[in-house]
């Protein structure tokens, strides 16, 4: 009989995955992560953590199995929180689900999990794991959930092939709504409570006064850029290599005061990200303004009107060759390669058409449409069919 260590968050998801396990014959342990203390952040009726725990409890007891709460605080604050405020600080927005996935579930409380003589850690996540053979050697494959409305394989995007082998994803074959009925029928505390929104444990954060924390607001301007500026002309001109045509494409535009005019002031551009359109505070124009830009050094913010004003739209963006990660790294690219791919930008983005271009100083994605707010420190994700086969940060 395998042991398993469950992540139990005190939802519907972790806790049918608990008893989905229960029913396949696994020796069964819930353990509820605690990573957050500071309450002044949290818009506090939004998934509390002391509920989060209670409920958890409520499924272990019910489903008869071992439950015990590990505080992971320190770590997240040290993995998670100060990485956090470190990216906004340079002007580029973090994902902080995936590194979540990355440095504490599939990391920390894996080892924890491990030390207790489990022999598989599992969560709650929609996705799937397959196994191939390659050259002789058990591969291990991240693969899209079924359920492809709640499909979460993008914020594991970030995986090893260690951490993959080790996890089980017991409810990726099956719909959010066959959850709850599971839940429902088991008489599961959780059936009918709402998923959890907001940050990875902490819960719904007001972001600028979770940042607030750490960077002071200082005032400065907000730009409105015209969608007719010559920037938008640009030539790429001739004789380019391939790698310096993909640089062009991938490039973002460098912005000055000089090419729009002020219509309104921030408090602070870091507090910010691009294509943002909310919080602004900017009244009278034709059309809702989003963000295109933003320049900490300068304390500036850039902004055109509609969500189709070029500033917004690339047709490529660069990874720096040491954020590009495969899972799959029998699929790895050599230098000048390229390889086609179906990609996205973000949680949710439809698939999009893609090609990856390997470089020695990196790679370059590019797609076939142009996209809209690509947004540095964030995460972009290939997938070969329903795999998720690599990832990387964008630069």
């Amino acid at each position: 009989m395998k042991r398993v260590v469950v992540g139990l968050s005190g939802g519907v998801d972790s806790s049918v995955a608990t008893y989905l396990l229960q029913q396949q014959g696994y020796e069964v342990i819930g353990l509820f992560m605690k990573n957050w203390h500071d309450d002044s952040v949290t818009i506090s009726d939004e998934c509390p953590w002391l509920e989060d725990s209670n409920d958890a409890l409520l499924v272990a007891e019910k489903l008869g199995i071992p439950f015990q709460t590990v505080d992971l605080s320190e770590q997240y604050k040290e993995k998670i929180v100060d990485y956090m405020f470190n990216e906004y600080e340079k002007g580029r927005t973090p994902n902080p689900d995936v590194l979540c996935n990355r440095e504490i579930k599939f990391d920390v409380f894996m080892k924890i999990a491990l030390s207790l003589g489990a022999d598989f850690v599992a969560t709650g996540h929609y996705c799937r794991k397959g196994e191939i053979e390659v050259n002789g050697e058990k591969v291990y494959q991240l693969l899209a959930g079924v359920d492809t409305n709640k499909d979460q394989s993008y914020f594991l995007c970030q995986l090893s092939q260690e951490q993959l082998a080790k996890s089980l994803f017991p409810i990726g074959e099956l719909t959010k709504p066959e959850v709850r009925e599971i839940a429902a029928e088991m008489d599961l505390v959780t059936a009918e409570k709402k998923d959890s929104q907001g940050l990875c444990f902490i819960g719904k954060v007001r972001l600028p006064e979770f940042l607030q924390q750490k960077l002071q607001p200082k005032d400065g301007l907000i730009y409105q850029i015209p969608a007719t500026h010559p920037i938008y002309k640009k030539d790429k001109g001739a004789n380019l290599s391939s790698e310096e045509a993909l640089a062009f494409d991938a490039k973002k535009i460098d912005y000055t005061p000089e090419m729009g005019k002020v219509v309104g002031k921030h408090q602070g551009a870091h507090y910010f990200t691009i294509g943002q359109r909310k919080g602004l505070n900017v009244g009278g124009t034709t059309d809702p303004l989003f963000i295109i830009a933003t320049n900490v050094e300068t304390n500036s913010i850039y902004t055109g009107l509609t969500s189709q004003h070029p500033g917004l739209l690339r047709k490529a963006l660069f990874i720096e060759k040491s954020e590009v990660h495969w899972i799959r790294k029998d699929l790895a690219l050599d230098n000048g390669e390229t390889i086609d791919v179906m990609a996205r930008i973000r949680y949710r983005q439809p698939l999009q058409k893609a090609t990856l271009h390997q470089f020695e100083s990196g790679m370059y994605v590019t797609f076939d449409e142009p996209q809209s707010a690509i947004t540095e420190g964030q995460f972009v994700a290939w997938y070969l069919e329903d795999e998720l086969v690599g990832s990387g940060v964008i630069s």
